[in-house]
């Protein structure tokens, strides 16, 4: 019987991925707001795009070690991906994401 490989990356490259496409955390690194990321988010930091509305919010890269956390990435890269323009897009309603932020924090 034949395995079948997973075309999903590690969590490790996963993260780097997200730091480089969406946070400030890249801009040290030679990105710019020319290359697509908001200078409205301050070091140390990303956007997500939460709901059915894609409310904007700005979460501290710290939030990427809490296992809740990883929990919603996977189920975004599932639904979404992470090759797409529109930043990070989390799938749950908003007044789940603040719940679940505000146990985070």
């Amino acid at each position: 019987m034949a395995t079948k490989k997973s075309n999903k990356l590690p969590q490790t490259a996963v993260i780097k991925q997200i730091l480089k496409r969406c946070s400030s955390f890249g801009k040290k690194s030679g990105y710019g707001a020319e290359e697509g990321l908001p200078d409205d988010v301050p070091k140390g930091h990303f956007a997500v795009y939460v709901g059915e509305n894609r409310s904007r919010y700005i979460v501290p890269i710290s939030w990427l070690a809490h296992p809740e956390f990883q929990s919603l990435l996977r189920r975004a890269e599932e639904e979404f991906g992470f090759s797409h323009d529109m930043g990070l897009t989390i799938p749950c309603e908003e007044g789940v994401f603040r719940n679940l932020t505000a146990m985070i924090r």
